[in-house]
């Protein structure tokens, strides 16, 4: 563990009677989820995953008796206002190296994904707080910055809703990226900076609505902090990853993200629907459908996340039940709420149109995708597939110990799953590596595992 300890260590006490009570969580709203992993605000990127990719080893407890992160200056106030905007943006201009940067949505209370309070540090300009709801975009910002290199923690998660408010990186570093390919058990930031700094980092408000105005102190507190040492932590981990010869690696990651802008959207959403399982007949698939698109375009209206207009569970039980009239769809268990009651006559337009449809356009029981089928179907109907499929992920686990790399920062599994599933007509490591390369792999990648796929698929 680093000795760096941050000097000039301010506390600031929450008040405890600002502390709001954590909303109830949502039922699953049936949208899509974030970016690919690390998913963001399920679990908040500061604090350590269950799901988190781990290097095999036992992942180590925190250390008990750690003091705690505070804030070196006393907390700033919200930027909310053109002249304290301007003054922020002449800051973080004249400040000096990498800009800390960290942004906080509303997920399990909004529709939307956009930032509704942006964290910045610097060198030489301190912390700022910045509400971009009072204002078009935050375009002004970004040009402050200009080309200096921002530091993120988790960027896929922030970069989309930044994007949004105008901002883009030239150049960063991203400390949760940082972490994985040094193949550390656990990358969350609070870990790092228990490990890295010695410091405990608070986890309270990671469920917070964001959209709260004004954003109580606490909350506020919990934000400053996520920014307050990220430049010295990138620091750390750029030695980190120089010492286990990673640092070329790093860089080619961290500039394939920065036309990162967000998961490329999916069709029949509404297929994600919980409990849609136990549906039978297609006619069933259609209510659903119906019922998802209607809640789906309410929630976007009144910007608030589907799941708290109408759970999935009352979805599949109108679904079941195909009501005929609104008399008989009051008396569904789901319906006895006043917030599911409160659009009766748009479920039961959605159910009416759902059982008119004629039989060619219900949707069917399930729909190919443009990739290969599930991998647990190919040992029976493509045993050849399934042989490449198993020699390569044999290639793909004995690399990533060899480099100490979590196998799925060595080379993508879905990537892995199409060359096993249709390998190049003329197999050698050039073709393996173009095919690789053509799908997203980058240079450090190809170099590394090409000719040994390659192999494995001539086998």
């Amino acid at each position: 563990m680093s000795s760096f300890e941050p000097e000039f260590l301010v506390p600031r006490a929450p008040d405890p009677q600002k502390q709001p009570a954590r909303a109830p969580a949502a039922d699953s709203s049936g949208t899509e989820p974030g970016p690919p992993a690390p998913a963001k605000d399920a679990p908040r990127k500061n604090e350590p995953s269950n799901d988190e990719p781990s290097s095999g080893a036992d992942a180590p407890e925190p250390e008990a008796g750690l003091p705690p992160l505070t804030l070196r200056d006393p907390l700033p106030a919200v930027v909310d206002t053109e002249e304290a905007y301007a003054a922020t943006c002449r800051a973080i201009a004249a400040g000096t190296g990498p800009v800390a940067i960290d942004a906080e949505r509303a997920s399990g209370y909004r529709y939307s994904q956009r930032a509704y309070l942006v964290q910045l540090r610097r060198v030489g300009s301190g912390t700022h707080l910045v509400d971009p709801v009072p204002f078009d975009d935050l375009s002004a910002l970004d040009a402050a910055i200009g080309d200096s290199e921002w530091i993120l923690h988790a960027a896929t998660q922030d970069l989309p809703c930044l994007t949004e408010a105008g901002m883009r990186p030239r150049a960063l570093f991203d400390t949760e990226l940082a972490g994985r390919l040094l193949n550390l058990p656990r990358v969350g930031l609070a870990t790092l900076v228990e490990q890295f700094l010695g410091h405990s980092l608070a986890k309270e408000h990671s469920a917070a609505d964001w959209s709260t105005r004004p954003l109580p102190d606490p909350w506020l507190l919990y934000a400053a902090l996520d920014v307050e040492v990220l430049v010295e932590l990138r620091d750390l981990l750029e030695a980190e990853l120089e010492k286990a010869g990673k640092l070329a690696w790093a860089r080619q990651e961290f500039a394939a993200l920065l036309t990162f802008t967000g998961p490329a959207p999916k069709t029949d959403r509404w297929r994600r629907t919980s409990g849609m399982h136990r549906l039978r007949g297609r006619r069933n698939l259609a209510l659903v459908r119906e019922l998802w698109q209607t809640r789906d375009e309410i929630a976007q209206r009144r910007d608030t996340t589907p799941g708290r207009v109408l759970p999935d569970a009352a979805i599949v039980e109108m679904a079941t039940a195909a009501p005929t009239d609104v008399d008989d769809l009051k008396s569904l268990r789901t319906m006895r709420g006043r917030g599911a009651r409160r659009h009766l006559n748009d479920w039961q337009r959605a159910i009416d149109t759902a059982l008119a449809l004629p039989e060619d356009d219900l949707p069917r029981s399930s729909v190919r995708g443009d990739g290969p089928p599930p991998p647990r179907a190919w040992a029976e109907k493509h045993p050849d597939a399934a042989d490449r499929l198993g020699r390569c992920r044999e290639v793909v686990t004995t690399l990533a110990d060899r480099h100490d790399l979590p196998a799925e920062n060595l080379i993508s599994p879905g990537l892995v799953r199409e060359l096993a599933w249709e390998p190049p007509a003329e197999l050698s490591t050039a073709t393996v590596g173009a095919a690789l390369a053509a799908k997203g792999a980058r240079p450090w990648q190809v170099e590394l595992i090409a000719a040994p796929l390659s192999e494995a698929l001539t086998a």
